[in-house]
């Protein structure tokens, strides 16, 4: 894999048309005709029929196919609080992500504004625009409070990727290294090194997968989150031990998993070695893992490795998920993202993972093979086939759990649809890919 330079960055950015999004007309506008109809007098029409009938907006406007990614730079990429302006290429770089993986269009908006309430009532204000609203790269503990009052008071969905999309992918990952390793879900012992936005998202949708509360263990910068503790805010207190440690070493001793949302280095070989047989390490802190997969390949062989990262196996992304949950979520027009959506999603990764994988992936990757097993828990983000696999199982989920407005009925005219919508930008990489 190629090495990225701060040259090569700053110029991918900066060459040609500035920026890496733009928006394009999708009706005809080369005659006077065409321009009476998109604006004036023509466009009196759409609107009086939306006034009469909010839901038509999804008729008249791009409303239904449009994503707000929402930021206010306060936790942006490994980069800290840098503020809203400095965090734009990141949510342009959402932008493309969404268009090229899920055709979900995008308008990115930065927001100078660190008040959560006060964040809360501007996207209030904002929503009509939207189909759904990706809220990205704002720290905790203000982000679960902008996203559980948003999601209350708006009908459309509102989802913190950095809280699920995390845990929506490395949930594929877990389910799939436990049929690996023979290990049951309610059994399993699990120490989770952070205790931000990621670490309680994803802590959450394990114990909604089967992992028994009592049996995770938490610690943060000062130490594992148990009774002793008189610093913890509340969403820390739900993950609060009962059992007698204080330090990462200690939790570490015996553990099945280890899921790792801190920094670069703090786990030691010596952690590593004291794990139970067949270990489980989700070391994914950005850009350099908790403990290097040289370290860790060098201390034990019979584990499963996953990192952050695309130069190792294993790499839990979450491009494997938001663009695929929120294209399922707007094709039903759901209400919002719910508990079932993302237990969906993760199931559908997970059996993707088990399929024969397709040559234009391996081709793409330049491998000979990818075989369900200990370096291939988790699908490859340049799959083809994620859009229909992933998107159906959260728009089914959504019809399920009673929150999908325009439920689906065909099915494979559905997974068809999918496919269409990606072959522009998959042959597009698969060219540059050489495939």
């Amino acid at each position: 894999m190629l090495k990225v330079t701060k040259e090569d960055a700053l110029l991918y950015h900066s060459r040609g048309r500035h920026g890496k999004i733009e928006v394009i007309p999708t009706k005809p506008y080369c005659t006077q005709f065409d321009l009476s109809l998109a604006y004036t007098p023509g466009v009196a029409y759409p609107c009086l029929e939306i006034e009469k009938t909010p839901e038509d907006a999804y008729n008249y406007t791009a409303k239904g196919n449009l994503v707000a990614v929402i930021s206010n730079g306060t936790a942006v990429l490994g980069l800290g609080d840098i503020g809203a302006m400095a965090g734009k290429p990141v949510m342009e770089g959402k932008g493309l992500l969404f268009k090229v993986f899920a055709d979900v269009d995008v308008f990115d908006i930065e927001v100078n504004e660190k008040d959560p309430i006060k964040l809360i009532e501007f996207c209030r204000q904002i929503a009509p625009t939207f189909g759904g609203i990706n809220l990205e790269d704002i720290k905790s503990p203000e982000c679960f409070e902008v996203e559980t009052e948003l999601k209350k008071i708006l009908d459309i969905p509102v989802f913190h990727d950095d809280q699920h999309g995390t845990a929506i992918i490395s949930a594929a990952g877990l389910l799939n290294s436990l049929e690996i390793t023979g290990k049951k879900i309610e059994d399993i012992r699990m120490v989770v090194c952070g205790a931000g936005a990621a670490a309680i998202s994803c802590s959450r949708l394990y114990v909604s997968l089967g992992v028994r509360k009592e049996n995770i263990v938490m610690a943060d910068s000062k130490g594992v989150i148990n009774k002793k503790r008189k610093d913890l805010n509340k969403y820390k207190q739900e993950f609060i031990t009962g059992r007698n440690l204080d330090t990462l070493e200690q939790a570490v001793k015996g553990a099945d998993l280890f899921l790792g949302l801190s920094t670069a280095c703090i786990m030691t070989k010596e952690m590593l070695s004291s794990m139970a047989k067949d270990p489980i390490i989700f070391a994914m802190a950005n850009p350099n893992p908790e403990i290097s997969f040289e370290d860790a390949m060098a201390t034990r062989d019979d584990m499963i490795f996953a990192t952050g990262r695309s130069d190792y196996p294993n790499q839990i992304n979450n491009v494997l998920g938001f663009p695929f949950i929120f294209r399922g979520a707007l094709d039903v027009r759901a209400s919002t993202i719910n508990e079932e959506m993302k237990l969906a999603a993760s199931k559908a990764l997970a059996a993707l993972a088990k399929e024969p994988v397709p040559d234009s992936v391996l081709k793409a990757y330049n491998v000979e093979k990818l075989i369900f097993g200990r370096e291939y828990i988790i699908p490859k983000p340049l799959d083809p086939r994620l859009i229909s696999c992933v998107a159906p199982a959260v728009a089914k989920a959504a019809m399920d759990s009673g929150v999908a407005k325009y439920p689906i009925s065909e099915w494979n005219a559905y997974k068809k649809s999918l496919d269409r919508r990606l072959s522009v930008h998959i042959k597009k990489i698969a060219d540059c890919s050489g495939v």
